[in-house]
């Protein structure tokens, strides 16, 4: 493998530059995950100016002219070097965020940053207090703010361009709804044909779970799947993430359910699957672009891995599941492993999206896309999204929420990032985490059997030789092609459910 040579002095002059970027943006995530897990409330308004001037001054250097010239300069060099070197790939993907961060004032991105964490801060009491009206004009800010942000980039197809690509690089509304169309039309029916199927009995996870005793068991259990607790750690949050600020500090959070085992336990193997990608970066790329995952939907491809093709399957409680019993016989001591199984991979039309099972899971995701869509269009207003979800839960899913607290405020998304862009990764990372697990499984055939031993060496060494140590190196369609030998397609993933729950008829 290639490395980061010091072979030009203007390469390494734009890699001093962008240390001290990525140096201030590793800040700024910091103090992020600082307010989202221990951070007192009375906080919150000196964090958003903490958090906005430190936006403003990472992208203000990364925008700068100076950075701007050196790419300019280095152009012939990167031309004469082999296109998947690290030079000519670290050039290449510092190019493509510098033409894009140019476009962008500073002072708007602080103002985003401001408004984000003012945002997150309303979402989280609306939330508690089901009171959807108490953060609708924080989300009505946020959607001028990503209309603004889009028209920084004249020429787009349609208005969510701009932020979908950002997110998932060559991606457009136009390519994620054709993605999304196939999709549908292979899952409504798979629905429907499960869900008439008698449903699977879920009452062992909602006993009594002691929280304490639920952390220490995922906290065993990651580290066995290969998380290492030496370059990262785990706490509790209001909704799940990962974030990072060096590839030797990855910290994931979790959300515990006492009377819900299923919410803590997939939960933290799902972030485990995203820090194990950063985890797996190749450490020389530290402080360059390239230490990163190459694309939300890459990245999401392998939280569900670990999460389902892995964590929900047969094999791997065949092994785990005695030691689950050990930390909870009162619950599950006299529970079969079948009926176990089954339970965690209950099929049923649901409310909230992070308790979804694989196969209803990707509705919800088109459900959001298509409804961010519209409000970027102008054809849906805010003070109508409560109703137009509940429509959609009604028509797509047979179900209604209650409440706008498991309704429109169930996700943070849209209260702490942008509309448009967030979530069409979550499906596209379900269609690829199938298709790299296939691929691996094809190079290796003995994964599942080692699986079933509680060995998953195989299939960790085999991500992070194919994916996790390229980090933003390619693209996800270049990733996608070098990885399977073929095209980004919805079969595997078709194929995957069709055959996972084939067995529960």
């Amino acid at each position: 493998m290639q490395t980061l040579q010091k072979t030009h002095p203007k390469l390494q002059e734009l890699k001093t530059l962008l240390t001290e970027v990525d140096d201030i943006y590793s800040a700024a995530s910091l103090l992020y995950w600082d307010q989202a897990t221990y951070m007192p409330p009375g906080g919150a308004a000196a964090r958003g100016r903490q958090m906005a001037t430190l936006q403003q001054i990472a992208h203000t250097k990364f925008s700068d002219a100076t950075i701007g010239q050196l790419l300019s300069d280095l152009l012939s060099y990167e031309e004469s070097l082999p296109y998947d070197s690290d030079e000519a790939s670290l050039i290449r993907i510092t190019r493509r965020n510098y033409d894009r961060a140019v476009r962008v004032p500073a002072d708007f991105m602080a103002k985003m940053s401001l408004h984000r964490t003012a945002s997150y801060n309303a979402w989280a009491i609306a939330r508690s207090e089901n009171n959807f009206a108490a953060v609708q004009p924080y989300l009505e800010k946020t959607l001028e703010i990503c209309q603004e942000y889009a028209n920084f980039f004249p020429g787009y197809d349609h208005i969510a361009d701009p932020l979908i690509d950002g997110a998932d690089y060559g991606m457009k509304a136009t390519s994620v709804r054709s993605l999304f169309s196939q999709l549908r039309e292979k899952l409504v029916p798979m629905v429907e044909a499960i869900v008439s199927q008698p449903v699977a009995d879920d009452t062992c996870l909602r006993h009594s779970f002691s929280e304490a005793e639920q952390l220490d068991f995922s906290l065993k259990l990651i580290e066995q799947l290969g998380f290492d607790f030496n370059r990262g750690r785990q706490d509790k949050t209001l909704h799940p993430f990962m974030t990072n600020f060096s590839i030797g500090d990855v910290r994931i959070t979790t959300r515990i359910r006492e009377n819900d085992l299923n919410e803590g336990l997939f939960s933290t193997i799902h972030e485990m699957g995203h820090a194990l990608y950063e985890q797996g970066i190749n450490p020389k790329y530290e402080g360059t672009p390239l230490a990163g995952g190459t694309s939300s939907g890459v990245h999401e491809s392998q939280s569900r891995l670990w999460e389902n093709q892995v964590g929900r399957s047969r094999n791997f409680w065949k092994f785990f599941y005695p030691q689950l019993q050990e930390v909870f016989p009162h619950q599950l001591g006299d529970i079969s492993l079948e009926t176990f199984y089954r339970a965690i991979n209950k099929v049923s039309r649901s409310l909230i999206r992070t308790d979804s099972d694989e196969v209803t899971y990707n509705l919800h995701v088109m459900i959001r896309f298509d409804l961010e869509l519209e409000l970027l269009e102008g054809k849906l207003a805010v003070r109508d999204l409560p109703e137009a979800w509940n429509q959609r839960y009604k028509s797509d899913l047979g179900v209604v929420p209650k409440n706008d607290s498991e309704g429109v405020m169930q996700d943070v998304h849209w209260y702490t990032g942008t509309i448009g862009g967030m979530f069409q990764g979550y499906t596209l990372g379900n269609i690829m985490s199938a298709q790299f697990f296939a691929a691996a499984l094809k190079a290796n055939p003995e994964i599942p059997t080692q699986i079933e031993q509680g060995n998953c060496h195989t299939l960790h060494n085999w991500l992070k030789e194919n994916i996790y140590q390229h980090g933003s190196k390619y693209t996800a369609a270049e990733l996608v092609e070098r990885v399977t030998g073929k095209e980004l397609s919805i079969e595997p993933f078709i194929q995957y459910i069709q055959h996972k729950f084939s067995d529960f008829s």
